[in-house]
C-alpha cells in the first residue's frame, strides 16, 4: 500500500503518518507547503525520513493527478480542508478547497483507476444539524443531513459526490465524520478548545472553554486508527459513517482533567452554549462494516495527552502560540 495524503500535516494526518510509519510504511503528503511542526511532536528523525513532501494545490486537478501518478499511490487519504472559521469568513475559498479539492482527488482516482484502489476522505459531524429535542438515543448516520454551516454543507456535497463517483465510475470510497478530536497537535478549529485546555494546564495557565453542553470527545490516536482501518479493511462501494468517542457533558471532561492532574483545579472553566451539531451519534454501522476500531477511554486519552504536553513543557518544546 502506497498512501498519498492531502492535508497530511494537520493533526489527524500527522497521527496517521505516525501509525503508518510505525508499521514500516512510507507516506507521501501532498500540501501547499511543508510544515512539520506537528509531525515533530510525534516522530523521531528516522521516522520522519519516511514521510515525503509532495508540493501542490489540492484545488488544481491536473497537479493532484500528476502527484498521484508520480508517487504511484494505491490509496488516497484526503484530509485537506478549511474548517468552520475560515469557511465562514470566506465561503468561496472554502468551497474551492473543500469541494473542488475533493473533486480533484476523485478525478485523479478515475484517471488512474487501475492504480488507485480506494479513496478515504474526511467528512465531519458538521453534516448533522443541531440536536432534535424530541429524538431519543444516538443519531444514525443515514438520517437527513441538515448542517447549519458552510463547512457542513461542503461536507454533505462531498459525500453525495463520492456516491456519484461510485455509481458512475466504480470508485470505492469511505467518508468518516469525526466530532471533537482531541490530542497533541490539535491546535486549530472550533472544537480544538478541550485540547487547548489540557495544554494550558500543562503550562500552568488558566483556560476557558467557550461552549458547554454535550461533546463527543474522540482521542486523536483512535481517530487516526479509524482512518487507517478504513484504508485497509475489506470494502466496496461508497459510504459515509459517523465516528463516535466519549459522549459526555463538558463538566465531565473538566472533572476528568482534574482527576488526571490536580494542577487543573481552578484553571479550567467553560461556558454553557451547546454547539449546533448533534452530539450523540451512532457509529454501529461503521463498526459493523469496517471494524473493529480502537477505543481509548476518556480518562486514558486525557491522561496521555496531558503526559505528552507536560513532557514537551519540561523539554521547552511546548508551543503556546495557539493559546494567545
Amino acid at each position: 500500500m502506497r498512501v498519498l495524503m492531502t492535508g497530511g500535516y494537520g493533526c489527524i494526518g500527522s497521527w496517521v503518518a505516525k501509525q503508518l510509519v510505525e508499521t514500516g510504511q512510507d507516506v507521501w503528503i501532498f500540501d501547499l507547503k511543508e510544515d512539520t511542526h506537528r509531525l515533530d511532536l510525534l516522530l523521531d528523525g528516522d521516522q520522519k525520513d519516511r514521510v515525503h513532501f509532495v508540493p501542490g494545490d489540492v484545488s488544481d486537478p491536473d497537479v493532484v493527478r500528476a502527484a498521484v501518478e508520480r508517487v504511484g499511490a494505491t490509496h488516497l487519504l484526503h484530509l485537506a480542508g478549511l474548517q468552520t472559521p475560515s469557511c465562514r469568513a470566506n465561503p468561496i475559498l472554502g468551497a474551492r478547497v473543500n469541494v473542488i479539492g475533493t473533486l480533484a482527488v476523485f478525478e485523479a482516482a478515475v484517471a488512474l483507476k487501475d492504480q488507485v484502489a480506494r479513496v478515504v476522505y474526511a467528512s465531519s459531524a458538521a453534516v448533522h444539524g443541531p440536536p432534535d429535542p424530541s429524538s431519543v438515543g444516538p443519531l444514525a448516520d443515514e438520517v437527513r443531513l441538515a448542517p447549519l454551516t458552510h463547512y457542513g454543507a461542503y461536507k454533505v456535497c462531498n459525500e453525495l459526490n463520492a456516491r456519484v463517483y461510485w455509481l458512475d465510475q466504480g470508485i470505492t470510497s469511505v467518508g468518516l465524520r469525526p466530532w471533537t478530536v482531541y490530542g497533541v497537535g490539535r491546535d486549530f478549529g472550533m472544537t480544538s478548545e478541550p485540547t487547548k485546555a489540557i495544554k494550558s494546564v500543562a503550562a500552568g495557565r488558566s483556560y476557558r472553554i467557550s461552549y458547554g453542553g454535550l461533546q463527543d470527545l474522540q482521542y486523536v490516536g483512535d481517530v487516526a486508527g479509524t482512518f487507517v482501518r478504513a484504508l485497509t479493511a475489506p470494502f466496496e462501494g461508497a459510504d459515509a459513517f459517523n465516528v463516535r468517542g466519549a459522549v459526555v457533558p463538558i463538566e465531565r471532561f473538566v472533572a476528568t482533567l482534574k482527576d488526571v492532574t490536580p494542577l487543573a483545579e481552578g484553571l479550567v472553566t467553560h461556558g454553557d452554549r451547546q454547539l449546533p451539531i448533534a452530539p450523540d451519534l451512532d457509529d454501529s454501522r461503521l463498526e459493523k462494516r469496517l471494524g473493529p476500531f480502537p477505543r481509548t477511554t476518556l480518562h486514558d486519552g486525557v491522561a496521555e495527552t496531558f503526559r505528552r504536553f507536560a513532557l514537551l513543557q519540561e523539554q521547552g518544546r511546548l508551543d503556546l502560540s495557539d493559546l494567545a
